[in-house]
């Protein structure tokens, strides 16, 4: 099924997906007061968790079986508005990432979901954009577009404790241009993670060292004299307006990854090296979207990606290609200011 949250209109609607064609068909629509917006799910795939924003507080959902129904479990105050939260990779703990107050936060998960007691909150620095969990859950990585900045943590998956890594934060910034990392997303199986960068319009590949919790920029050699940062353009060369990129995402099998653009509105494709972690424009380097596509999510098949227009209230579904191209399939309503679109494979009993 997919989720999406309309902020204003204070719900969340569910779409049921046919497994054949990608095709959506609404399925119900939920209240949720208090500005929903950031989802995250449970690595079980039985509880959804969704930010609250406007009223700095996280609701735990039971996701029922079969029907994918969801069921309030509680809500509890996080004392801030937080931009994006995830679990741990075995759904012990909420980790969430606090943008205005520049600072990121771990709760306890209860054995029935729901969220439990504050364990930790760490001072990060300004405009704390995302927060991720390598696939050992070992580490935690959060971009910062204010500090141009990646801050990396040691993760204790058995306290929840976050501790700075040794090597301090990965900085982006450049003498010639602002990039501003927004959110991060790691190659499902080689070690290199991709970030959106909000104010450059690019993406941006690193190495990932899963030894040492660090990341590095991929280089690439330029005239054969020296090597720059594996920086990619999401924008046309000849657009002049203004633009900034939002949401990424790397497709399970690791060929493609892409990134929303909010300006020029479209989503921009790049074939993935997954041996150089290197990146390429795909052909046509980017697909029009719905006004101001703050988010979009690929299904765990591979075959289909929903991307939400924040700016018209329509989400789009797309085919994706054996090319990565987008083909669009279907413009559905979803609400007011939709924040987050977010599939889910709702478990069979």
């Amino acid at each position: 099924m997919l989720l999406v949250s309309a902020s204003q209109d204070d719900k969340v609607v569910r779409f049921a997906i046919d497994e054949a064609t990608g095709r959506l068909t609404p399925a119900g629509e939920y209240s949720v007061p208090g500005g929903p917006a950031p989802m995250a799910v449970s690595p079980d795939g039985r509880t959804l968790y969704v930010s609250l924003r406007s009223s700095n507080r996280v609701a735990a959902f039971r996701i029922e079986a079969p029907t994918g129904d969801l069921a309030p479990l509680n809500e509890i105050d996080l004392g801030g508005s937080a931009t994006f939260i995830t679990t741990d990779r075995a759904g012990r703990f909420l980790l969430a990432a606090y943008y205005a107050d520049g600072r990121v936060s771990v709760n306890q998960l209860e054995s029935d979901g729901s969220v439990g007691e504050r364990i930790q909150t760490v001072d990060t620095a300004e405009k704390a954009h995302c927060i991720v969990v390598d696939r050992s859950n070992r580490f935690v990585f959060v971009p910062h577009t204010g500090a141009e900045a990646i801050f990396q943590f040691s993760f204790d998956a058995n306290s929840g404790q976050l501790t700075p890594n040794a090597a301090g934060h990965v900085s982006t910034a450049r003498p010639d241009a602002d990039h501003e990392p927004r959110h991060l997303w790691f190659h499902p199986t080689a070690d290199f993670a991709y970030v959106s960068m909000e104010r450059g319009s690019e993406i941006g590949a690193f190495h990932f060292d899963p030894q040492q919790g660090t990341l590095s920029f991929v280089t690439r050699d330029v005239g054969g004299r020296k090597s720059v940062p594996e920086i990619a353009s999401t924008i046309p060369a000849d657009f002049a307006e203004t633009n900034s990129t939002a949401d990424i995402g790397v497709t399970p099998d690791g060929r493609f990854a892409y990134v929303s653009n909010r300006g020029h509105d479209s989503i921009a494709g790049f074939r993935v090296d997954a041996e150089t972690g290197q990146v390429q424009a795909a052909d046509p380097p980017t697909t029009p979207t719905e006004k101001t596509p703050r988010s979009f999510n690929i299904h765990p098949s591979g075959n289909w990606m929903y991307v939400a227009g924040q700016g018209s209230g329509q989400l789009t579904a797309y085919r994706i290609g054996n090319d990565g191209g987008l083909t669009p399939l279907q413009t559905v309503g979803v609400g007011r200011s939709p924040s987050w679109a977010q599939v889910i494979v709702v478990p069979t009993e």
